[in-house]
């Protein structure tokens, strides 16, 4: 995965929004105005926030070397996924699909 593919990606699924809230290097991605992913525009390697169950963000840590704690973000409910080759785009997209279906499932009071 590329950033014109996590990109594409992103903007296929139902509702989402493409921002720069942040500055230039910073691409966020939004579902109900929400973020569900962000990524540096700026970075070697690629790698992209997504939220995660809280639960689920340890143990995937705990598995994958390519899964941190969410950069500048609350790390109980945010990982980093660094795109290094070591799992399939198969799996990042369902990191990615658990994000956004986390904020789709979120309903505004």
């Amino acid at each position: 995965m590329n950033i014109e593919s996590l990109r594409e990606y992103c903007l296929s699924k139902p509702g989402v929004e493409e921002t720069l809230p942040f500055g230039p290097d910073t691409l966020v991605f939004k579902v109900n105005n929400k973020v569900f992913l962000l990524t540096g525009l700026d970075e070697a390697e690629l790698r992209f926030n997504v939220k995660c169950d809280p639960d689920k963000a340890i143990e995937l840590r705990e598995e994958f070397s390519c899964v941190l704690p969410g950069y500048h973000m609350n790390k109980k409910h945010w990982n980093t996924i660094v795109v290094d080759g070591s799992v399939s785009t198969k799996q990042l997209k369902e990191w990615i699909d658990h994000s956004y279906e986390l904020v789709v499932g979120k309903k505004k009071n």
